[in-house]
């Protein structure tokens, strides 16, 4: 799908990040994109004013998590207003909304599944709005996460980087019987398949079995406290990583990009990074400027800032919603939310941010 090869930011987004004009667009349903399963669906954030040949994005929302929730966590589509670039946000309604981690289809080039599903998104994206096949990236949270590195192994020949926050190696779920944290293997979410980096590399090169071209960039954000995927996939996303693409640890930064967070930083930093995060749970916040920036698509330095607090924090539901139970994964609060606020026993509603609570 074209050369990945220099990310030089087009003039048309710098033009457009000048720009002061009020937006209108929103985020809107995409049919007939090129897919047959009906598990999964296509949204699409489109600027009002496009980039020439714009960058594409798609962005994976969590377990229990949908398009339109994903949409709201981050400040993605504020920048996609000002640089001109698309948002592409998928949905799952499988598995409690989780994404297909674990199946030999999504973890193999052109195997089919939601990985196959999401390339059909970003061919169509590219088509219809003369994209830049050498500039489209992916992020997500949680499931999201475990998605994105699926998608850097199994089609490196589509994807220029991706970042993932909170989640595994590719390949960590696959032979499992499910993705979902109510798998009754959890060996891969709590770090416990103690593979070496050859062994983690392997694994990823092994989804596009005789692939020889350059992998995409990788930034990976866990948190130290996160009880659901523990820490330790933090040093193995950066073996599998750094195998790959033959790089090896540099060296570590220390309250970067906030106070508490460690970079972790593989060759020159410009491939490969991760970020540790002293005292976050599940899950770690969207750091936008530090994703977009690692994307090359913005020029300067972090801002430290990001849109989620720094863990989620209990809560017995916001007052005034109706008197039902929500159940595990699914939505409990947050700004504009209506539905149940209270959660089936033994969860509680745990905030991810001000605009999305879940049953944990």
């Amino acid at each position: 799908m074209g050369s990945k090869s220099g990310f030089a930011k087009p003039a048309g987004i710098a033009m457009l990040a000048m720009s002061s004009l009020a937006f209108a667009a929103s985020l809107t349903q995409v049919s007939n994109w090129g897919n047959t399963d009906t598990g999964v669906s296509m949204y699409i954030y489109v600027p009002d004013r496009v980039a020439t040949n714009p960058p594409v994005i798609v962005a994976i929302h969590p377990c229990g998590g949908s398009a339109k929730e994903y949409f709201t966590l981050t400040r993605l589509p504020s920048y996609a207003d000002s640089l001109g670039f698309i948002l592409i946000y998928p949905q799952t309604t499988k598995d409690s909304n989780c994404w297909d981690c674990y199946s030999s289809a999504s973890n193999t080039h052109n195997g089919g599944s939601d990985s196959k599903a999401i390339v059909a998104m970003v061919t169509y994206t590219l088509s219809k709005y003369n994209g830049d096949a050498s500039k489209v990236f992916s992020v997500g949270s949680s499931s999201g996460a475990m998605m994105t590195p699926i998608l850097m192994a199994a089609y490196p020949d589509v994807f220029a980087g991706g970042a993932g926050f909170s989640g595994v190696p590719a390949g960590c779920f696959e032979n499992a019987t499910s993705s979902t944290p109510s798998s009754p293997d959890q060996s891969c979410a709590r770090a416990q398949k103690n593979f070496t980096a050859q062994q983690w590399g392997d694994i990823a090169r092994a989804e596009y079995a005789g692939y020889t071209g350059q992998y995409p960039k990788m930034q990976v954000w866990e948190g130290t406290a996160d009880t659901l995927v523990y820490i330790g996939n933090l040093q193995a996303q950066l073996d599998q990583w750094g195998n790959v693409m033959g790089l090896s640890f540099s060296h570590n930064e220390t309250n970067t990009p906030q106070s508490g967070y460690t970079k972790i930083v593989y060759g020159d930093g410009t491939r490969l990074v991760g970020y540790s995060a002293a005292g976050v749970g599940h899950f770690v916040p969207f750091h936008e400027t530090d994703v977009l920036n690692f994307f090359d698509l913005l020029d300067g330095t972090s801002t430290g800032t990001s849109t989620q607090p720094s863990g989620p924090a209990s809560t017995s539901g916001a007052s005034g919603g109706p008197s039902c139970t929500a159940a595990h994964w699914v939505q409990c609060g947050g700004i504009g939310y209506s539905g149940c606020t209270v959660c089936a026993s033994p969860y509680s509603c745990q905030v991810l941010n001000n605009y999305y609570s879940q049953c944990l």
